[in-house]
């Protein structure tokens, strides 16, 4: 059996994204085809994807 669950696809490029099996909510995955982050807001019955949060500097605020 394969160690992945079913693979969504990027909100960018619609390349499949690898969803490893451990992966839990909150885990940022990468597209392969375009470098887009992706942040895992569901893992069960099927994994739902969106676009990870822009880290922005604070600049010791």
């Amino acid at each position: 059996m394969a160690n992945t669950t079913a693979a969504p696809a990027c909100l960018q490029c619609e390349t499949e994204i690898h969803v490893p099996a451990e992966a839990e909510l909150g885990d940022i995955l990468t597209c392969r085809g375009c470098g887009q982050e992706h942040e895992v807001l569901d893992v069960a019955p099927v994994v739902k994807l969106d676009l990870a949060p822009e880290i922005e500097e604070d600049w010791g605020e």
